[in-house]
């Protein structure tokens, strides 16, 4: 008997365009596509259970195991350094980790470098390599305007096309690291529902090369 695999997805544009490919790659679930406000869509037939999660909870649900498999931004990945399984790069909702900063901005050698991120992580590791001392704003929000008030040097953040720094002088200084969407796995699971969840992985990675 087929073992139902569950998938976590991301609520938003990257989780309908994951589920569309998904759909393509042999695995649809009509109830998902109908207006309702269900919460998990099934298809025992080919032996999946969908669910949408707030994106940066997908990591969670799947390393505790509430869900076997999911997508998720490489983004979450590096900042908190979930115990999963990356399987596959889907190259889907990519961006980019960056340092930005004022137009003509010069790292003030000697002092420490005020930091403004959601990714605390990511910059501790990023400027550590980098042997530079830094103090770390944890901020929520639009982070855009820490360095404009004075309140930050820098920022540390997702850029996508960059509209929202330059309307506000701003650039990118540095690229950290390129960032897409992951398929990832619960450790566990991918030991007991490995045939299940590599056929997955599998028939993604073929939609992935045709794109």
């Amino acid at each position: 008997m087929k073992k139902m695999v569950n998938i976590a997805l991301p609520k938003g544009r990257l989780g309908e365009k994951t589920y569309g490919l998904l759909k393509i790659a042999g695995y649809p679930c009509p109830s998902i596509e109908e207006t309702n406000r269900k919460l998990i869509f099934e298809n025992e037939e080919v032996g999946v259970r969908y669910f949408w999660v707030k994106p940066s909870d997908v990591a969670i649900y799947v390393e505790r195991g509430a869900a076997d498999v999911g997508i998720v931004g490489k983004d979450i990945l590096l900042e908190y350094d979930p115990d999963v399984y990356e399987l596959l790069d889907l190259g889907m909702g990519k961006c980019r980790m960056a340092v930005a900063g004022p137009k003509n901005f010069r790292d003030p050698a000697g002092a420490t470098l005020r930091v403004a991120t959601k990714f605390p992580n990511i910059a501790k590791t990023f400027y550590t390599g980098k042997c530079r001392d830094i103090d770390i704003i944890n901020l929520n929000g639009s982070i855009e305007i820490a360095p404009i008030l004075g309140l930050s040097d820098v920022i540390v953040d997702i850029v996508e096309t960059g509209t929202t720094l330059r309307e506000n002088n701003l650039e990118v200084l540095e690229t950290i690291v390129p960032i897409s969407a992951r398929l990832i796995a619960n450790t566990a699971s991918y030991k007991f529902k490995f045939e299940e969840i590599n056929a997955i992985r599998q028939s993604l990675g073929e939609q992935v090369n045709k794109s």
